[in-house]
């Protein structure tokens, strides 16, 4: 470990295993064989065994204290950095976003006053009037970017992490979490309360600017999302996840109904 607290992980062989004796893979799992075929790869029995997803150069990963991190010894890509408690914590998180959320959406985020005339508007009010100004693709942008995706982030982080605390998480929590990050790439609140700020510095001589307790919600939304990022640990959640290999295993069965398996 150095002394930024990151690990070298050891390099293995990509073509043998721990003992060196056997391949790393079998034949390929074959969805719909036949009753009594078991051709399925044989998953390692050594899980400190990863794969760089950079440079592709298959590694051992050495225990990990929460906090450090582990680092591919010829790309330097960080490959794992545990986190204590990692789905409470992010569960914790996830909760307050999405309280937040729903105050972001559902006050006023900005009034203006002038002449002895008030006006307040809300993030879909906005988007509604860029619609009406002849703006539509501005508007769907909007609307997409600032409340459909964070939304989804939100949803698809608690249907994650509630999955997960279950006894037995089904195989749908590791589905929501391989399209997770398409949610965060597309949810730019931080960039819409930019814009907002921006336009704050612009009409602040023309009219008297009132901010509304959605302004301070997205203002939240724009450090939980980080913070829910941070602490979520998806290799402490796919440790949970049931293997879709012994799913399939369970609903493929013989002619009498007897379970076939390796």
């Amino acid at each position: 470990m150095n002394g930024s607290g990151a690990h070298k992980s050891q390099p293995e062989d990509r073509d043998q295993n721990a003992g060196g004796s056997e391949p790393l893979a079998k034949s390929a799992w074959l969805v719909g064989a036949p009753h009594g075929s078991a051709d399925f790869n044989r998953p390692l029995v050594d899980a400190s065994l990863i794969a760089c997803p950079d440079c592709d150069l298959l590694q051992r990963l050495p225990d990990i204290a929460p906090g450090a991190s582990a680092r591919c010894p010829r790309c330097d890509n960080e490959l794992w950095r545990p986190r204590e408690d990692s789905i409470n914590r992010t569960l914790a998180l996830t909760v307050a976003a999405a309280a937040l959320y729903v105050v972001a959406n559902t006050v006023p985020m900005l009034g203006l006053s002038a002449v002895g005339r008030e006006s307040f508007t809300t993030i879909i009010g906005g988007a509604e009037q860029l619609w009406r100004n002849g703006q539509e693709i501005v508007a769907v942008l909007v609307l997409f970017a600032a409340v459909i995706a964070p939304a989804l982030q939100i949803g698809f982080l608690l249907l994650i992490l509630l999955g997960a605390r279950r006894e037995h998480p089904p195989a749908w929590v590791g589905t929501l979490l391989r399209h997770y990050h398409h949610t965060r790439t597309w949810s730019m609140i931080e960039v819409m309360l930019l814009g907002v700020l921006v336009a704050l510095t612009k009409i602040a001589e023309l009219a008297t600017v009132l901010p509304g307790l959605a302004l301070f919600a997205v203002a939240g939304l724009v450090i939980l999302f980080p913070a829910m990022q941070s602490s979520l640990d998806p290799r402490e959640v796919w440790n949970r996840i049931e293997w879709a290999a012994a799913g399939a295993q369970r609903r493929v069965s013989g002619p009498e109904g007897v379970e076939v398996t390796a």
